[in-house]
């Protein structure tokens, strides 16, 4: 599985305004909506359930990256945001620094090895200094899709 098999390009945010972990996590699903990726999931329950997910875990892993994600009756089809803060944001990370990537993940109750292989390609890629780094530094939409694309295509590994 690829990352662009995974991630929505029409839900790319590099520049969140968010400034706290509820704020973005709003932010990439209202992204999701927008795109027309949510089907009839409402909005409003994934951002609840997503959230509830959070509180039980921290999602964020450290050097400066998150990954929410959350396994969802309303979802049909797997689909990732990705998001960037300029400033940082407190995820509660195991490193206790502040998270400046976050890649959404919302998957479908019913195939939970998908949901599993597309957790494997996004957390591959994360461990990655190169990729984390031109991740961080995206800052434009088609910068965030180049790193992405470029992943896939085994360069900046």
């Amino acid at each position: 599985m690829k990352l662009a098999d995974i991630v929505c390009f029409d839900a790319l945010l590099p520049q969140l305004k968010a400034s706290t972990r509820d704020e973005a996590i709003a932010e990439l699903v209202e992204a999701l909506q927008h795109a027309g990726r949510l089907g009839k999931a409402q909005s409003k329950d994934i951002v609840k359930a997503v959230i509830k997910r959070e509180n039980e875990a921290s999602t964020g892993i450290g050097k400066g990256v998150a990954v929410p994600h959350v396994k969802h009756s309303s979802i049909q089809e797997l689909v990732a945001a990705v998001g960037r803060s300029e400033t940082g944001i407190d995820f509660v990370s195991l490193d206790k620094q502040p998270v400046f990537s976050i890649i959404l993940l919302l998957s479908p109750t019913n195939n939970a090895d998908k949901h599993l292989q597309a957790m494997e390609t996004i957390f591959e890629n994360l461990n990655k200094e190169d990729f984390r780094r031109f991740l961080r530094h995206s800052q434009t939409i088609d910068q965030i899709q180049e790193t992405i694309l470029d992943a896939d295509d085994g360069i900046g590994g």
